[in-house]
């Protein structure tokens, strides 16, 4: 997660790294005038390892640089510049006016400790979707499906907080990982285990009944996507009174559960992994109003009982850049199964853009 803007996002692990730099908003504009004026070479150079695996070679970035010329055209006029900061995050974001496009285009860019290029992400300025559910309480009880303490990479109503909001069903998602000293990982980021949230238990966070559950994907390796299973392993859970929640990208062989299920709240689903069309182990999260993805509109999910950056949170939506934390959580559970008489209709396909935090 994370949404994926026209196509034209080359985003690494790294892109979440702690950031120390005294002058990020000038480093970045520096970076930023590089590549439009087509100085390829030195973004190269500029790029941590990881990004310049994304971006493959010195010969694919001038495609790249190629191929935002020519879906865009030139760029005609700065509208507006910042940098966002997110729990010792920074991104430059830059809004501007070009001639080939008719709405403005977004460039954004993460920068590392070292001042290296971490996270690279160009395309039309998002815009939120539109939704009949802004005012809705959700019905179902629900605790945060995790244990111990999360990141909320994605969550919120705005477009700096969620990229998710772009999308109808996925209006009020959110994608947690782990992080420890400021970092997602930990030693060599092509490595899955390496991850703080690698292999963590996922619950169920209220009562219902399971009306899909896949697993045998597998986790993709780092730098590699599966698009065309977006949610890979997951699973999608009957809450009951028309609210439906989606659990996606567990560890391939994890999934505890089949589809006709009942679980409890705090029943253990599955394992954090990275299966589907993600950039690195997270869980992915919505509550929306069918079983069928591409037929469904998202409905917020409230939670109860949890913690945020440490304060307590009787009932709220996470928002990205908070640490939370189940409040009272029960241990890992594991129940026998136990079929319902009558399971609602599972979904039957996932809309191609979505499933992915960054």
């Amino acid at each position: 997660m994370k949404c994926r803007m026209a196509g034209l996002a080359l985003l690494t692990p790294a892109f979440a790294a702690s950031l120390a730099h005294a002058e990020p908003m000038s480093i970045a504009k520096d970076m930023a005038q590089a590549f439009l004026g087509g100085d390829v070479e030195s973004i190269w150079a500029a790029s941590t390892p990881d990004m310049r695996a994304v971006f493959g070679s010195v010969g694919d970035m001038e495609a790249f640089h190629g191929t935002v010329l020519h879906d865009f055209g030139e760029q005609e006029a700065v509208l507006s510049e910042e940098v966002e900061s997110s729990a010792g995050h920074d991104f430059f974001v830059q809004v501007s006016r070009w001639s080939g496009s008719s709405e403005p285009v977004q460039l954004v860019i993460a920068l590392d400790t070292t001042d290296k290029i971490a996270g690279f992400l160009i395309g039309p300025q998002p815009v939120a979707a539109s939704s009949p559910y802004l005012d809705y309480r959700t019905k179902a009880p629900l605790r945060l499906p995790v244990e111990g303490d999360w990141y909320v990479y994605w969550g919120g109503r705005k477009i700096a907080n969620n990229f998710h909001v772009v999308d109808e069903a996925q209006r009020f998602a959110m994608d947690l990982l782990a992080y420890k000293s400021g970092k997602s990982y930990t030693g060599d980021p092509a490595k899955l285990e390496n991850y703080h949230c690698w292999g963590r238990p996922i619950l169920s966070p209220a009562a219902g009944v399971v009306v899909r559950a896949v697993d045998g994907l597998p986790d993709q390796a780092i730098g590699t996507r599966d698009p065309a299973r977006p949610a890979g392993n997951h699973v999608v859970i009957n809450f009951g009174k028309g609210e439906y929640g989606f659990l996606a990208h567990f560890q391939r062989g994890s999934v505890k559960v089949a589809k006709g299920d009942v679980v409890i709240p705090g029943q253990m689903l599955g394992r954090c992994g990275n299966s589907g069309n993600t950039s690195e182990p997270h869980l992915h999260f919505h509550l929306q109003t069918t079983p069928t993805l591409g037929a469904g509109k998202g409905l917020p999910a409230q939670f109860n009982h949890y913690r945020a950056n440490g304060k307590r949170v009787d009932r709220g939506e996470p928002l990205r850049g908070e640490v939370v934390r189940a409040v009272e959580l029960r241990a890992d559970i594991t129940l026998p199964s136990r079929r319902a008489s009558t399971p609602p209709t599972r979904p039957d396909r996932w809309p191609p853009v979505l499933m992915q935090h960054r």
